[in-house]
């Protein structure tokens, strides 16, 4: 009988330490369980009405004025564009250099995301419409195309729209109402989103005195420009 006693004593002990190891494992700090997102870059489909460089800037801009607006949801997790914008170069995407579903999911999956965003974009002077395609990492699939449409000097308001989009398409959290209706309430004109995409641009090709002209010359269109304020402290940390 003592052995037998000693036998469940044992079991008990190790059973113990399985439901502490596995509380641990799911409490551990530092672990987000939130759903995450990787953002790609938008693709001009073909626009006009403005110069190349401009379309070309968009391409980064819209990706991080999603990404932006996507973080301001704390139930998500988005990941950083730089992380994206490395991973990307590791690639062979050949000539053309494009993203498609498999290539976005297999680095979704090296970024622990659960979906990808792939999209494009054309503005024919001045009417400005935004394709997307959500992406689920693990399947490559595409699981639900989503598109917006306004007019250019509405641009801003075209992103926030898209990002509701995007999260109600796969019923991810949505942002809560109040902080919803500050983003729609906020005015950014689009020659300062434009501004702020060519900083983009020029500061993914190494040259930050003509991305740090750019991020102030969005800042003085439009003052409360946080997001090109913090872009400009990354690129001038003694200051």
């Amino acid at each position: 009988m003592k052995e037998q006693h000693m036998s469940w004593r044992s079991v008990g002990a190790f059973g113990l330490a399985v439901a502490l190891l596995a509380t641990t494992a799911q409490s551990a700090p530092g672990q987000d369980t939130r759903p995450g997102i990787a953002v790609f870059t938008f693709e001009n489909g073909g626009s006009y009405g403005q110069d190349k460089e401009v379309f070309d800037a968009l391409q980064v801009g819209l990706q991080q004025i999603l990404i932006t607006e996507l973080a301001s949801n704390q139930s998500l997790r988005i990941v950083d564009r730089s992380r994206i914008k490395d991973l990307v170069a590791e690639q062979d995407l050949g000539a053309a250099g494009r993203v498609d579903a498999n290539t976005a999911a297999r680095i979704g999956r090296l970024v622990g995301a659960r979906y990808a965003v792939l999209g494009g974009f054309i503005d024919f002077y001045g009417d400005f419409r935004i394709d997307a395609r959500i992406v689920n990492v693990e399947t490559s699939e595409i699981v639900k195309p989503v598109k917006v449409q306004d007019k250019r000097d509405r641009l801003y308001t075209l992103v926030v729209s898209l990002a509701n989009e995007l999260t109600r398409g796969v019923n991810l959290p949505p942002l809560p109402r109040q902080a919803m209706e500050e983003r729609q309430a906020r005015e950014v004109p689009t020659e300062a989103l434009t501004l702020y995409s060519r900083a983009l641009l020029y500061a993914d090709r190494g040259d930050s005195n003509r991305a740090i002209e750019l991020y102030n010359r969005a800042i003085e269109v439009f003052p409360d420009y946080t997001e090109a304020k913090e872009a400009l402290r990354q690129l001038r940390p003694g200051e």
